[in-house]
């Protein structure tokens, strides 16, 4: 989970109600905690730290599992994204062809580091380790689309696009 201060979230009742209903439509399968957690992230934006109790109330789980495995997965956010996700792959191949000179322009560019949000909430920068495009290092997905072959021009088009 990508640890950022949790910003003002749905009121108290609401989340009982809305983190009831993910739960509610998970538990009967198997390994339902996972599950649950990304339908959480699908229902809020993120998972919100006090549905964990809920959770774990439910599946009969301490709150320490909970808190856990939402934190040992980076997919699983503790405050909502950015309007855009930028992903920079870090993997090994990515890394061979310069992926930490992406970073470094794309971090002085958006100010930012690894697992923020711009002040402005215009884009959450997050590693990921292989968007599964190494014949085209170094990659990056941008709200979802996979962008091949990064390089400094191509920084200024995706800064650009997620500043407007």
């Amino acid at each position: 989970m990508t640890m950022q201060q949790p910003g003002a979230g749905p009121e108290p009742h609401d989340l009982t109600a809305r983190t009831g209903a993910v739960i509610e439509q998970h538990s009967r399968l198997e390994g339902p905690l996972l599950p649950i957690l990304h339908g959480l992230q699908a229902e809020f934006g993120f998972v919100p730290r006090q549905s964990l109790p809920i959770v774990a109330e439910a599946l009969n789980i301490s709150q320490a599992d909970a808190h856990g495995v939402a934190s040992f997965y980076h997919d699983f956010r503790a405050a909502p994204a950015g309007r855009h996700v930028l992903k920079l792959c870090q993997a090994e191949a990515c890394q061979s062809m310069g992926s930490d000179k992406v970073a470094a322009m794309v971090k002085q560019a958006l100010g930012i580091g690894f697992g923020e949000t711009t002040k402005d909430g215009s884009v959450t920068l997050e590693a990921v380790y292989c968007l599964g495009l190494c014949a085209c290092a170094p990659s990056a997905m941008l709200d979802g689309e996979v962008i091949g072959r990064i390089d400094a021009e191509a920084i200024e088009d995706i800064v650009a696009e997620v500043r407007t």
